[in-house]
This record gives structure tokens, sequence and C-alpha cells, in this order.
């Protein structure tokens, strides 16, 4: 009887050992995960919380390929239970701004464009060139692409008569 005893007391504590295992602590996921995402190139910035097993990612990543690896990433650490990613991704750099002449040299460019062309006129002002007078229809299309090739804000030709 009391080996049966035993061999069930043995049995019972068998049963129930690997329920006490030590439970990772929060403070260690949160290490864990911080290493793994330093290591791991456009995750740097981002801030990680744990609670009770589950990370959150906050911040921002480089790139939308940076955004959709970081799930398996952080999931791949010991002691993760769920991830909830609230990252976004940054936005592109503008695109540089357009160069566009200063007034002077445009005047000048403007005065060596239109020489050829006596019936028309052309002030520069901010760098927008107003064009008026009278002009063949095919000498037009010459003159605007070598106004055009000046790189003015703006040609107006409303004060134009095309012919």
């Amino acid at each position: 009887m009391k080996k049966m005893l035993t061999a069930i007391a043995l049995s019972a504590m068998l049963f129930y050992l690997p329920a006490c295992k030590g439970k990772v602590k929060d403070a260690d996921v949160k290490t864990a995960v911080e290493a793994a995402l330093a290591s791991t190139p456009g995750y740097s910035g981002l801030m990680v919380d744990v609670k009770d097993g589950a990370v959150t990612i906050t911040g921002e990543v480089t790139e939308a390929s940076a955004k959709t690896a970081l799930q398996s990433t952080v999931s791949a650490v010991k002691g993760v239970k769920s991830v909830l990613d609230n990252t976004t991704v940054m936005a592109p750099p503008p695109p540089p701004a357009p160069d566009i002449a200063a007034d002077d040299p445009l005047t000048k460019g403007v005065t060596d464009a239109l020489k050829d062309h006596p019936g028309i006129k052309a002030t520069v002002n901010d760098g927008v060139i107003t064009v008026t007078g009278e002009i063949k229809a095919a000498d037009w299309r010459k003159v605007k692409m070598a106004l055009d090739g000046l790189k003015p804000k703006k040609v107006d030709a409303s004060g134009l008569k095309v012919k």
C-alpha cells in the first residue's frame, strides 16, 4: 500500500511539474525584443512595451517591407505571446524643388529667344514670362519651346494672338 501511495504521489508530482516552470519576466522579454530590433536594419527608434508577454511596438519604420517583417522578427523572441504592431511607414522625402531661373538671366534669355520675331514682346516678372503681340502658329511652337527651355515658373501667352 505504501508503494502504491508513493507511486501515485510521484506521478502526481510529475504531472504538475511542467506547470511550475518559471515564467519569463516582461523586462527580459522587452530586452530581448529590443536587442532583436536593434540588430535589424530599418527598426531603429522603435518603442517596445511588454505586458504579460504581449508586445506592443510603436514608432516609424523606413520601408513597408520592414513593417511586414516586424511581426515575424518579434514573434521569434522567446517569451512573446502576441505582437501588436502600431508602427507607421515614414513618408518619402519630398521631391526637389524645380529649378527656376532668376529674372535677370531669364530676361536675357527671353530677349535672345524673341530676337527673330519682332511681332511679339515679352516681359519677365517673378519668373513668369508674359508674351503679347501676334505670331504664326508654326513660329509660336518654336518660340514656346525656346521659352520653356529657360525654365520659368510659367509662360503666360494670354495676350498673344496666334494666326
